[in-house]
C-alpha cells in the first residue's frame, strides 16, 4: 500500500485525502483483475464441465449459453468511474500468467493442464480479493478519519467545495 501510515489521525488533511484517492485506485485496478480472474476462471469450469459431460462446442458456446455460476451481486460500495489501462502492471502480471499456463489454447489443453490454470487462476483471485479486502480497510480508515476531522470542525466543508 502506499504509505502505510499507521495513525490516519497524524495526517494533515491533504495528505490524508491524497492517500485515499490514491488507495482507490489501486483498489480499482486490484478490482478490474480480480473480475477478470474470476471469468476466467467461471470459463475454465465450463470447459471442464462440458469434457465430463461429453458436450461439445466451442468458447463462444460456452459464453453465449450462460454456463457457469450466477454473476456476482458486486460490492455493497457504490460503483465509481474507473479506468484501468491495459498496460497497468496488474493487468500485465495477470496477462502474463494466462500466457503462462495456456488460457488461450483451453480448449487444446488437456485435463492436467487444464487443472493447473484453474489452479492458477483460483490463486491468483484469492490474492486480489485479500489484497482488496486491506485497501478496504485502509481506504474505511482514512474516510473515517475525515468525516471525524468534518464532525468535529477539524476541516471545513466550504474549504473542500472551494479547492
Amino acid at each position: 500500500m502506499s504509505g502505510d501510515v499507521a495513525d490516519p489521525g497524524s495526517l494533515p488533511l491533504p495528505e490524508l485525502r491524497a492517500e485515499r484517492d490514491t488507495l482507490r485506485a489501486e483498489e480499482d485496478a486490484v478490482s478490474f483483475v480480480r473480475r477478470l480472474a474470476q471469468g476466467r476462471v467461471d470459463l475454465v469450469e465450463a470447459v471442464r464441465h462440458r469434457r465430463q459431460s461429453g458436450e461439445s462446442g466451442s468458447i463462444a458456446d460456452i459464453i453465449r449459453s450462460g454456463v457457469g455460476p450466477a454473476p456476482s451481486t458486486g460490492s455493497a460500495r457504490p460503483p465509481r468511474d474507473t479506468e484501468v489501462a491495459a498496460d497497468h502492471p496488474l493487468v500485465t502480471e495477470f496477462d502474463r500468467l494466462c500466457d503462462r499456463l495456456g488460457f488461450d489454447d483451453m480448449p487444446g489443453l488437456d485435463d492436467a493442464s487444464l487443472d493447473r490454470l484453474h489452479a492458477g487462476l483460483v490463486e491468483f483471485e484469492a490474492r486480489q480479493s485479500a489484497r482488496r479486502r486491506e485497501l478496504f480497510d485502509r481506504i474505511d480508515a482514512l474516510t473515517a478519519e475525515l468525516v471525524r476531522r468534518y464532525r468535529d470542525g477539524g476541516a471545513s466543508v466550504d474549504a473542500l467545495l472551494e479547492s
